[in-house]
């Protein structure tokens, strides 16, 4: 038998590294900026001028070409900062809702060492701005950018050249103007009706529940590279017995010839293994895995791969160093199973929103730790990246904490059979590409989600699905691809295309409101139908209740606290029926409760999160943490007794 096993265990190594030589490379990478012998990065966060485009056609701004000259000479201007959401930032209710084109600009002091070195690549990027972006510096247009959630970025080390003297003026206008071939889809509908509206009025209409907010929500900053430099590296991991395997590929770009050293670091800054090749496969003996969170007593263990560059053009030499953390791990699918390192791993964890009070969706430290601290102190240990890209930052804290993801693209809302064209679609496969080269060596992400709640019943979404799951496997073959569903079993176009079936449902809420006593019969046969057609593992993607915090009643009714607390009890007793069998994770709709528009569903807000906008915790937050602890002691590898799991909980982070 363990010959056998062994065996097996070769052939599964192989195969995975046959599909990685025939993944289809990108053109370019898009490593995350870190500072290291060769690089340097300035960060141009903090205040930027802003201005508004409010003219009635929303153009003014380019009919009167505003980015040829400094922001303040166009008109007003005010305070704006960087990175945030602009709508909850001043007390204008107009630019609160604001749909068209806003202006932000800075003047940068670049360092004078970066211009005088003609051998140093100097690049401007934009971590994400909502949802098209034109960039000029100094007046002349270097970049544009479609989507929002991803960065994007230019050199423009020639340009800043031009005239030494001249600071940098960064100019970037934004729009988040919705369409039905944006992701997500929106549209713009026009008022006509002249005894109502008055010219020019219009709505922009979403098909999404949360808040439309826009801005430059990322870090914006300037970094250096040599002029030959490690453009991209691409690892996959596996595991035999006790070595580990780490499959690399180095890209450079600007050289014409160059020698190149990988060596792979422990946390303990020692050497394991070694390579003067671009590509190849490091063996790590007496290997760490990379493990989630409460599923071993040292998660999250990460090595260091330093790639060391030397290369010439033919004039100059160039010297270039960038080191990437690297978790090993496998990932695995079956027919009723998640296997994380060849071992069965369950999903309890929550969908999360980028929304806080005032930031928006603002990138902000303060509150990624103390939403890290949460998840921490409840056992989670996963969450979904609900209904969009995070932040890389993010999903580094994942990779160091062993929190692992479902990393989804702004997929979500896809209603209008119009917008299953082939303009959408390319678009779609446009924002895949970028999600899987930004986040494709992160250990913690472990399965990809192409959409949330599409129209999937609709005929085109049939060709839509099969062509964008199968890029997206294309792009990565290592990892499993899903959409998030919320249709009939029966008339879904998509689902045959996934690895897992991920479904959101709502009873007792949006369905038979106020009835708690037919979720067990509603719940069991929906996974009873999905699995009986599909066969195929399934997550409880969402599920859940709006809870108004303090907000009680005996007998419960909707939107109190109770009320919440029967609709999650009632939903874990079907799970823990069906984890014996096929279903592998369950995922809380919401982590916290957060902004959406106005509307008469919902009270400042959708209130279905078990902590509060302002992360305090509803009752139904100490119902999880008492769930997901007894969870991890039963399914991860800790053995620890449910009557500790405070005491645990404490010591566990303090190790951490």
């Amino acid at each position: 038998m363990e010959v056998r096993a062994a065996g097996l265990g070769m052939l599964r190594v192989v195969c995975l590294f046959a599909v990685f030589d025939a993944v289809c490379l990108l053109d370019s990478g898009m490593l995350f900026p870190r500072e290291s012998p060769s690089r340097e990065v300035k960060e141009l966060n903090g205040l930027w001028d802003f201005r508004a485009d409010d003219s009635t056609n929303r153009n003014q701004s380019f009919e009167r070409a505003w980015y040829k000259k400094r922001l303040a000479e166009t008109g007003p201007v005010i305070d704006m900062p960087v990175p945030a959401s602009y709508n909850d930032i001043t007390q204008d209710a107009a630019l609160r809702d604001f749909i068209g084109w806003v202006w932000y600009e800075r003047e940068v002091v670049v360092p004078a060492r970066w211009i005088s070195d003609e051998g140093t690549r100097v690049v401007l990027r934009v971590g994400s701005a909502h949802y098209f972006s034109i960039v000029w510096v100094n007046g002349v247009k270097v970049t544009q950018h479609a989507g929002g959630h991803l960065p994007f970025e230019v050199e423009i080390g020639s340009l800043i050249r031009k005239d030494p003297t001249t600071p940098c003026r960064i100019t970037i206008a934004v729009n988040n103007t919705l369409n039905l071939d944006t992701l997500p889809p929106g549209k713009i509908q026009y008022m006509e009706d002249r005894t109502k509206y008055p010219e020019g009025f219009f709505v922009q209409y979403i098909y999404f529940d949360f808040f439309n907010y826009a801005g430059i929500h990322r870090p914006v900053l300037l970094y250096t590279t040599p002029k030959a430099y490690v453009d991209d590296i691409t690892v996959v991991t596996d595991f035999l017995d006790n070595a580990g395997l780490v499959k690399y590929k180095v890209s450079v770009q600007g050289a014409a010839t160059g020698t190149i050293s990988v060596t792979l670091k422990d946390k303990d800054g020692r050497s394991v293994a070694s390579s003067s090749k671009p590509s190849g496969v490091l063996k790590v003996e007496d290997v760490n895995l990379w493990w989630p969170y409460l599923m071993h007593e040292n998660p999250g263990y990460l090595y260091s791969m330093e790639v060391h560059l030397m290369a010439t053009d033919g004039r100059s030499t160039y010297e270039d160093m960038y080191t990437l953390p690297v978790g090993i791990r496998s990932v695995a699918v079956t027919s009723t199973q998640f296997l994380i390192n060849d071992k069965p791993f369950y999903f309890h964890g929550v969908n999360k929103h980028e929304d806080s009070d005032i930031r928006g969706k603002g990138f902000d430290w303060s509150l990624i730790v103390k939403d890290f601290n949460l998840l921490k102190w409840m056992g989670a240990n996963s969450f979904r990246t609900s209904h969009y890209p995070y932040a890389e930052e993010i999903l580094q804290m994942c990779d160091r904490h062993g929190i692992v993801v479902i990393d989804e693209c702004p997929g979500v809302g896809i209603k209008d059979i119009r917008s299953f064209g082939n303009a959408s679609l390319a678009h779609h496969l446009d924002v895949m590409d970028e999600l899987v080269r930004r986040d494709k060596n992160h250990p913690s992400v472990v399965m990809w989600s192409v959409a949330n709640e599409p129209a999937s019943e609709m005929p085109p979404a049939e060709f839509y699905f099969e062509t964008l799951i199968k890029h997206t496997k294309d792009l990565d073959p290592t990892r499993p691809v899903t959409y998030i569903t919320d249709s009939n079993y029966a008339r879904d176009k998509g689902a045959p295309f996934v690895d897992v079936i991920c479904v959101n449902s709502y009873f007792s809420w949006y369905h038979d409101s106020g009835h708690l006593e037919l979720i067990p019969l509603q719940l069991n046969n929906q996974f009873e139908n999905w699995y009986g057609k599909y066969k195929k593992p399934i997550i409880q993607s969402e599920y859940g209740a709006d809870a108004v915090p303090g907000l009680h009643s005996d007998p419960p009714v909707m939107f109190t606290e109770e009320y919440q607390n029967i609709v999650l009890q009632s939903y874990h007793s079907v799970f823990d029926q069906k984890r014996k069998q096929y279903v592998i994770g369950e995922l809380i709709w919401n982590f916290a409760d957060f902004m959406t528009v106005q509307g008469l569903t919902r009270v400042v807000g959708n209130k279905k999160g078990v902590f509060t906008r302002q992360r305090q915790p509803k009752r139904a937050a100490f119902i999880l943490k008492e769930r997901y602890w007894r969870l991890a002691n039963e399914t991860g590898r800790l053995g620890l007794p449910p009557s500790n799991h405070q005491s645990h909980c404490v010591q566990i982070m303090k190790n951490d």
